[in-house]
């Protein structure tokens, strides 16, 4: 808001905040609750409705498929993509490992290869419902995007983080999306979309959308961009112990037919990676 603003000061802009069903139910995995698109479910209906003009999303949350009906209309730059572990004010170095909370496909697939002594637990809720968690003793340690820290000023917490080669981040990790409805004049907002970090992000979905990735598979796509260069990073597990990663360059200025020829190459080649037998088979 203090961006759209500065821009544009004409503009009279109210804050309204809504909780999703990804964010209410919190005792089953989003696989079996319906995906990732419950975390804009609500927030589409009321852009539909009416209610609220624009609606900003973390990108990683949201579907794959771009609604024609509410479209993407600006990205913000990308903030920091990086994985990040989080442990308890009070922990000792000897136990991070011994309970790590993480939901997630793709982190556990990568921290089960990294550290196969691991043992990882899933956790649902928002940033400050885990953090308290932590410290009740329930894990030893969690993993969490970087960005979100950083964004609520939790930047301090972070003990350690996972560069992008260690652990690939999810499709549009570290961006913030803005969504409106078709039809509406949403050019005001061109003056804080990044053109780059629409690249990148159009390169990341098309691959996901190549593999049916959704929020129950555990596969992964970064993308850079330096000069007219787009270099795309993937992950791709199908099954059995292994998963693997590939590395594309291609044009910049065609996002999606790099992601796209990334998910075909990545099927036939790639660097494998193995992962504990015992802990494999999600």
């Amino acid at each position: 808001m203090e961006q759209i603003q500065a821009h544009h000061p004409e503009l009279k802009l109210e804050l309204i905040t809504m909780k999703t069903t990804g964010d209410k139910i919190l005792d089953r995995s989003l696989d079996k609750i319906g995906g990732k698109g419950l975390f804009v479910k609500e927030l589409d209906q009321a852009l539909l409705q009416g209610t609220i003009d624009l609606a900003i999303h973390s990108m990683k949350d949201m579907p794959m498929e771009e609604s024609p009906e509410l479209p993407l209309a600006a990205l913000f730059p990308r903030g920091d993509p990086r994985d990040a572990l989080v442990v308890p004010v009070s922990a000792s170095h000897a136990s991070f490992w011994s309970i790590v909370g993480s939901s997630s496909p793709r982190r556990k697939l990568q921290l089960l290869s990294l550290f196969p002594e691991a043992e990882i637990k899933s956790i649902r809720g928002n940033v400050l419902t885990r953090l308290e968690k932590l410290e009740q003793d329930d894990f030893t340690s969690l993993v969490l995007a970087a960005a979100g820290l950083e964004r609520l000023g939790l930047g301090h917490r972070v003990f350690r983080f996972f560069s992008t080669q260690e652990m690939i981040p999810a499709a549009g990790q570290g961006i913030l999306a803005i969504q409106g409805r078709k039809g509406e004049d949403l050019s005001f907002l061109q003056d804080i979309n990044c053109p780059k970090t629409r690249r990148v992000s159009l390169a990341e979905r098309a691959f996901i959308r190549a593999l049916q990735g959704g929020c129950s598979s555990p596969i992964a796509a970064y993308g850079e961009i330096h000069g007219q260069e787009l270099r795309l990073t993937g992950l791709y597990w199908n099954e059995g112990d292994t998963y693997r990663t590939h590395i594309l360059y291609g044009d910049a200025s065609k996002p999606e037919h790099v992601g796209d020829a990334l998910a075909r190459d990545i099927q036939k080649e790639g660097k494998e990676c193995h992962i504990p037998m015992e802990k494999s088979g999600w």
